[in-house]
């Protein structure tokens, strides 16, 4: 399969590098500046296991049609990216969003149709230094995906699809598995990164450093059963593995953070809308009650108003 990553940032440079490292047919379709970056430098990946450098396949524009196409680009560049990702789409093309939050789905099966809009729920820590390298902070990398509607899947032509995809993106350096409950998989990682990312950035410290301070244990309880309240509303309950890796979370003492609160301190544009905003939007649509959500929410918009 001939692949096209949008975006070469943390994770759209981390999982195609690590493709294009296993031989895939791998293009990165990235900004002018950021491919001036990879052309002098090269792609790096700077992992716990060691350092990697690759000379990747960069372009700017779409040069035809590819096979398998990965968006990992931030949620507030989604419209403008994908305004210039349409040439890339073929008939048969299948679209993966490595994206946080679920709004992103409904644009991209608006803008290229459910057939070729699938799901895909990426996990990793990482960053990009201040070299531009990809910093993989930990040794977790997973990658799932399939298509939204799982009754497709009694088509033949969709799971002759999904084979083919699967054979592409496993065996390629990361965890890799094919899903057929993608939705709920997207709902189990945003209620944890909303809960994480509501934390880190409201009280401006990390999940370990929350839990040592007064009240920071309760705080964090509270916070978690407030977004997992919104997705039992919606008809997405955590439940099991997703319910074990949120308590998980908030009960570390490790100086664990979102991507959310390094891009803050950073004084960098966050995702507030798609991770913390979305979710207080579901809650009202229910009328689940989030006064910490909330909270964190305008915090954050205020935080990006004075951007």
């Amino acid at each position: 399969m001939r692949i096209l990553v949008l975006g070469a940032g943390a994770t759209g440079g981390y999982f195609g590098g690590r493709l294009a490292q296993a031989g895939r047919d791998v293009t990165f379709l990235v900004r002018p500046g950021r491919a001036a970056r990879l052309a002098e430098r090269g792609l790096r990946i700077k992992s716990p296991d060691g350092e990697t450098s690759l000379r990747p396949r960069v372009i700017t524009e779409p040069d035809g049609h590819y096979d398998l196409v990965l968006v990992a680009v931030k949620s507030y560049s989604l419209e403008t990216a994908l305004s210039g990702l349409t040439p890339a789409v073929g008939p048969r093309t299948v679209v993966i969003p490595l994206l946080n939050g679920i709004r992103h789905i409904e644009s991209l099966v608006r803008r290229f149709g459910a057939d070729r809009a699938w799901g895909g729920v990426c996990m990793i820590h990482a960053t990009l230094d201040e070299d531009g390298d990809v910093h993989q902070m930990s040794g977790l990398h997973r990658l799932a995906f399939g298509p939204l509607d799982a009754a497709s899947l009694d088509d033949p032509a969709v799971v002759d699809h999904l084979a083919a995809v699967t054979e592409t993106l496993t065996g390629a350096g990361f965890d890799a598995r094919a899903s057929t409950t993608i939705i709920q998989e997207l709902w189990d990682k945003w209620i944890l990164l909303a809960t994480l990312g509501a934390a880190t950035t409201l009280l401006r410290g990390s999940i370990g450093a929350i839990n040592k301070a007064p009240g920071g244990s309760e705080f964090l309880h509270a916070l978690a059963a407030e977004t997992a309240a919104v997705a039992e509303a919606a008809g997405h309950p955590i439940r099991g593995k997703a319910a074990a890796m949120l308590e998980a979370t908030i009960v570390t003492t490790e100086p664990t953070t979102s991507s959310m609160y390094r891009d803050l301190v950073q004084g960098l544009p966050v995702e507030a809308g798609a991770i913390v905003g979305d979710v207080v939007a579901e809650a009202a649509k229910h009328q689940v009650s989030v006064p910490l959500l909330t909270a964190a929410h305008t915090g954050l918009a205020v935080y990006s108003a004075n951007l």
